[in-house]
């Protein structure tokens, strides 16, 4: 029977790539994004290889977040991966310094929001005694570093809750994981840096920094291992980064 996966942050990057690599795998798929255009191309594009609806909503909303999940067509409700994925960084300054409403917009789309969308799907995993998780972090998860103050606070989240889901749900059988991605070229920098292009290109300069296609690659290996093999936690970086700080460009 056919696995019925369900994306957040379909739209682009990591989301759009890993939507793209699962439907070579011949998962059906639920793409969910705040872009609806995005959506419907995406959509027509994977359409020719599995069954594709969409989900348009905005992850901080908890009320649209539980009203577009219930309301998915019967052929769909039954969830079997759940790529936790929508996340975004805004601004990269000092504490002191630091913009309230960018600290708002990361916790509740990074944290809330992946709570959110969570707590809609799990108890359908836990009825049925089946499901695997995967949650996106990041290496900003792992260790901090400067002027990464809030956006690293919420990717730690990420961590812990991952473990915790880990361990809530280990007694239904469902899978829980982390992937944690170093630099990866995405639109990350150019939302971080509000639009600045220029500014964001510099970010991935003097180096190949990861491709939202290797992400997607890895998150595929982890969802097709054998039911008794969860990789709990899984970091991965360019060849070039040693750490958030260190990183070898010419």
């Amino acid at each position: 029977m056919k696995k019925v996966a369900l994306i957040t942050g379909a739209t682009s990057g990591i989301g759009k790539a890993t939507a793209r690599a699962f439907a070579t795998q011949k998962f059906d798929l639920i793409l969910c994004g705040r872009r609806q255009d995005a959506l419907n191309e995406l959509k027509t594009e994977l359409s020719k290889l599995v069954s594709v609806t969409t989900l348009c909503f905005d992850i901080r909303d908890k009320t649209e977040v539980f009203k577009q999940i219930e309301s998915l067509p019967k052929e769909f409700r039954n969830v079997d991966i759940l790529v936790n994925n929508a996340g975004n960084a805004h601004g990269l300054n000092s504490i002191q310094a630091g913009n309230t409403d960018d600290w708002d917009a990361m916790i509740d789309i990074n944290v809330k929001g992946l709570l959110y969308v969570s707590k809609a799907i799990i108890p359908g995993m836990v009825e049925r005694k089946s499901g695997h998780i995967i949650n996106i972090g990041s290496t900003a998860g792992k260790e901090v570093y400067p002027n990464g103050n809030v956006y690293c606070a919420s990717k730690f989240a990420v961590d812990a809750i991952n473990q915790a889901m880990r361990i809530d749900l280990n007694k239904a059988g469902i899978r829980v994981g982390a992937v944690n991605p170093g630099l990866t070229k995405t639109d990350f920098s150019k939302v971080r840096f509000k639009g600045d292009e220029e500014r964001a290109e510099k970010v991935y300069e003097g180096f190949q920094p990861l491709l939202p296609e290797d992400i997607a690659d890895i998150i595929t290996f982890v969802v097709s291992r054998p039911y008794h093999v969860n990789i709990a936690d899984l970091t991965v970086m360019p060849t070039a980064q040693a750490s958030s700080t260190i990183i070898n460009k010419d």
